[in-house]
């Protein structure tokens, strides 16, 4: 869990100063939260996150000069350590997904409720993702879809998983819940766990969501 003593230090990107100024004074509203820097432009925002190391980036996906999307490529070919969030007034299902696997860890919608943007700011700090009100179930079936969209690549490394493994791994890709799992296995829902806990172990996640961007990112799941 999050050091609550600890202040989490936050930068701001969006190319509205009112929002900003709102977004501010909201944020700093909070116990623990503090704002560090504001940003116009994601060329500002990646300018601020090298020169403040903060905890946390609140980016806008409409920007002038360089957009959230590629603000976050940026980032992630620089390997900083800052939890970026999303936080825009819409996004498509398939920009979420290329935000998390450009290394996001969540997205937020500016109509959400500030407590919700309160607790989306210490998940994520935690190592959680937070993806708005958009149901995991959700996200992996359009992961899947992706994948059956793109090229298939020869499976290069399989991180130490059984064949019983991988075929747990291409289930939770393709959606389905552990019961639903050990019936299409038949395989006990208790053994599936057992699995999952073990395939958690290996490639070093912590949840379903993050094993299912893992999966499609090192090409684990040929098939779904």
């Amino acid at each position: 869990m999050t050091d609550t003593a600890k202040t989490i230090r936050i930068v701001i990107a969006d190319d509205h100063p009112i929002f900003r100024d709102g977004l501010r004074r909201l944020l700093e509203s909070e116990p623990g939260l503090q704002v560090v820097g504001e940003a116009g432009d994601g060329a500002e925002a990646i300018a601020l996150v090298q020169k403040l190391t903060p905890d946390v980036l609140l980016l806008d996906l409409a920007m002038p000069r360089l957009t959230g999307m590629g603000a976050l490529e940026q980032l992630a070919a620089m390997q900083t350590t800052v939890h970026v969030i999303l936080l825009t007034a819409s996004i498509e299902k398939p920009q979420i997904v290329t935000a998390l696997q450009l290394g996001a860890r969540g997205v937020v919608l500016k109509e959400m409720a500030s407590s919700l943007l309160f607790k989306s700011i210490r998940a994520v700090v935690d190592g959680q993702f937070w993806v708005g009100q958009q149901a995991v179930s959700d996200l992996i079936a359009t992961l899947r879809d992706m994948m059956a969209s793109g090229r298939e690549e020869t499976r290069k490394k399989d991180f130490g998983l059984t064949k019983r493994e991988l075929d747990i791994v291409g289930a939770i890709v393709a959606g389905y819940a552990n019961k639903e799992a050990a019936k299409k296995f038949g395989i006990s829902e208790e053994t599936v766990k057992h699995h999952l806990t073990n395939v958690f172990n290996k490639v070093g996640v912590s949840n379903r969501l993050e094993l299912a961007l893992f999966a499609v990112h090192h090409k684990l799941v040929q098939d779904v």
